[in-house]
């Protein structure tokens, strides 16, 4: 009573306030009224319990293990499962019996697939109550009630474990796309910015101490700092040589970080999935399978849904719904052999692989990737609460609601949901059972970066190809045009720098007499007269042997008789 004065008269501070004798009549009526109705509600539900007091139900349920299945025994259905866990204790606290509907289809159903489903036996008022755990679908309100929510379900995706992490191949794993992409923009783009900033340089100051380099040069300056093999520029401005220094501490720096992810990921990265989200297998139209009739596949159809994205992969053929109600036949005929992803809510997902690691098992007692060749993803595909169903305006409900409250709120329902399930996670995705050793997955990017150098220097090959005939060509094209401005009158005669001049002799003519060795030698007129006109002698000079002669003008020249020093001498003149 205290507290509802308290309340009115906060009210009265900005109104008219009642007497003090009016307060207490109000707080009087207010609380002999909400007495009232509490003694009716108890009536109401004391007449309920003894209206259900050795009555019979009939309970509708789905065929979905652990969490509701049926067992036939004597041509009785006996339902099975936590939902029928949570029956029996009703059963028990209001004292009733009740008989097991199951619908022809297995499906909840929906506004536009009522036929058979367990939606069409409560809106029939063919049971008073739907014990299996319903998601909250919004098309379902307006032919049934939820009851007090039993739970989150949630719904993830089981599929083949891949032989390699998702996260990349080792070389590009340290660092993300977006990184990698910068990396190759700043390969690109800092070789010409420092080209363009010594020219800037150069023009602005006047300073000619710097030599420009050229772009080719700079762009391999860039490339071979990357690769740590330095580079033959040496830089004199104080402005170039700061730009140089700038990009090799960023290399520095950043093959640093480099060396140090990758030996972190080779050493000690977790294994990931390729498929980890519903936005994964929309972007990648990746085959997924479900059941049919279950909350997946309305939340797909239905709209007004989160998972309505998917209905286009529907239309495509890319989602497949089952009515097989043995989760391991599909997990072995869909996933192991199909390649599909299969959705299925967590406890159903969790006593299927249990039962799969145990026949497993049995095969291998070792082998880690044989005990777990399928892997869970850790995001959820959907979230949905989950509830028992009553048809509408169920007489029921005011009395099972408050015992189903407490069996939630005590912890009963979750603790009934996993109670046979061993403590550790099965089949996590990090198996973490042996070393982590170095797979030829982890080194495709090197094969992909032998493989693309070979086929660039194959590529460069064929350009020099064709720029060296083309080349030739061109000089060929040139030699013509130069010989039809030019009359060779004689073969012996070479043109240099636009003058016609006339060989020497033969180095083995200067040491025998003009008559007899001219015609050994085939020397032409003009060998003949230089050789009149020579005479020399042999000396030895400082050990080695040299033919003394003298030449027009009266000089004396040393003619070396060795072999070696006569090529030279013969290339000297000649060449």
């Amino acid at each position: 009573m205290a507290g509802i004065e308290l309340i009115l008269a906060a009210i009265c501070l900005n109104s008219t306030c009642l007497t003090d004798t009016s307060l207490s009549t109000t707080a009087t009526s207010f609380i002999s009224n909400e007495t009232s109705s509490l003694a009716e509600k108890e009536r109401n539900l004391a007449n309920l319990r003894n209206a259900l007091n050795g009555n019979h139900l009939k309970v509708a349920t789905l065929e979905d293990y652990p969490l509701s299945y049926t067992n036939k025994a004597n041509g009785t259905v006996i339902g099975k499962g936590v939902s029928f866990d949570i029956v029996d204790f009703l059963a028990e606290k209001f004292n009733f019996t009740y008989d097991v509907v199951v619908p022809d289809k297995n499906i909840i159903g929906s506004s536009t697939d009522l036929s058979g489903s367990l939606i069409e036996i409560l809106r029939n008022q063919s049971a008073d109550i739907a014990a299996a755990f319903v998601p909250h679908l919004a098309d379902l309100r307006q032919y049934i009630w939820f009851s007090t929510t039993l739970d989150e379900g949630e719904w993830t995706m089981v599929m083949l474990r891949p032989a390699e992490s998702a996260t990349g191949s080792g070389l590009l794993a340290p660092f993300e796309t977006a990184v990698w992409i910068l990396i190759i923009v700043s390969l690109f783009a800092v070789g010409p910015i420092i080209y363009g900033l010594i020219i800037l340089r150069n023009k602005l100051t006047g300073d000619d101490s710097q030599k420009p380099y050229s772009l080719s040069h700079c762009a391999w300056f860039v490339y071979g700092a990357l690769m740590k093999q330095g580079s033959t520029l040496s830089p004199i401005a104080d402005s170039t040589r700061l730009l140089f220094a700038t990009w090799w501490i960023f290399i520095t720096i950043l093959t640093s970080f480099y060396t140090a992810n990758l030996t972190a990921f080779l050493t000690l990265s977790k294994f990931t999935l390729p498929f980890n989200s519903v936005d994964d297998i929309a972007r990648r139209e990746k085959h997924f399978v479900a059941q049919r009739g279950g909350g997946i596949e309305y939340a797909i159809k239905n709209d007004g849904e989160l998972l309505n994205i998917l209905s286009k992969m529907v239309a495509k053929n890319r989602a497949y719904f089952t009515m097989g109600l043995n989760d391991t036949e599909t997990l072995m005929d869909y996933v192991e052999k199909k390649n599909y992803v299969f959705v299925r809510d967590m406890p159903a997902m969790k006593h299927m692989l249990y039962l799969d690691y145990r026949y497993r098992k049995q095969i291998s007692m070792t082998d880690e990737k044989i005990h777990c060749p399928f892997a869970v993803s850790k995001v959820p595909f959907m979230r949905k609460k989950r509830s028992f169903l009553y048809p509408l305006q169920s007489k029921w409900s005011p009395l099972f609601e408050p015992e189903i409250l407490n069996l939630v709120e005590s912890g009963i329902v979750k603790f009934l949901i996993g109670k046979n399930l061993p403590k550790a996670e099965i089949c996590p995705q990090d198996l973490a059972g042996t070393e982590r050793q170095l797979r030829n997955g982890d080194l495709m990017m090197t094969y992909y970066i032998m493989l693309a150098g070979f086929v660039t220097a194959i590529v460069v090959f064929g350009s020099e190809l064709i720029f060296r005939i083309v080349n030739e060509r061109v000089a060929a094209k040139r030699t013509l045009t130069i010989g039809n401005f030019e009359t060779r009158k004689d073969k012996s005669k070479k043109i240099v720098m636009g003058k016609d001049v006339t060989p020497p002799p033969t180095y083995n003519s200067l040491f025998f007499r003009h008559g007899k060795q001219a015609t050994d030698f085939n020397v032409s007129q003009s060998q003949h007269n230089f050789e009149d006109s020579f005479h020399g002698k042999r000396r030895i000079i400082n050990g080695r042997d040299y033919m003394v002669y003298e030449g027009n003008t009266g000089e004396k020249r040393l003619v070396p008789m060795r072999v070696p020093s006569a090529t030279l001498f013969q290339y000297s003149y000649t060449e």
